[in-house]
């Protein structure tokens, strides 16, 4: 089982079983969602799911539904009917474990900010470097 919830932990979450896989999304969609330049994302049955809290629902696609905390606007799940019947996406970054569900996969790499590929090659700071 693993476990995740929003920012203030209004709303709640429980997930059993194996994911259908665990991926990076690079879409515009999920980039102006999230404010982000890719959202992780795990797929899990609807029944493997078990919510605690009222996420609010914005449709915003034809097909597509995102659920939030009204409260704090933290991103929590994905569903869309037509392309994945059943099942849940949840932002991996809601996870209280980080490391439960890492990325096998960049998906919708067609639409990544065109500075993406070269991410890895950026210097890093553990911290906020010094001024």
């Amino acid at each position: 089982m693993a476990t995740g919830r929003c920012q203030c932990g209004a709303i709640h979450y429980e997930v059993r079983g194996e994911p259908v896989y665990s991926a990076l999304c690079h879409c515009s969609d999920c980039r102006r969602s999230a404010g982000a330049p890719m959202v992780g994302w795990v797929l899990f049955p609807e029944d493997d799911v078990k919510v605690i809290g009222e996420p609010k629902a914005y449709r915003s696609s034809q097909d597509a539904t995102r659920h939030f905390c009204a409260t704090c606007g933290t991103g929590l799940f994905y569903r869309n009917a037509i392309s994945f019947p059943g099942m849940v996406d949840i932002q991996t970054a809601t996870l209280d474990d980080q490391s439960a569900f890492p990325p096998a996969i960049h998906i919708q790499w067609a639409e990544a900010a065109p500075w993406m590929g070269r991410m890895h090659e950026l210097p890093r700071s553990d911290r906020y470097p010094d001024q």
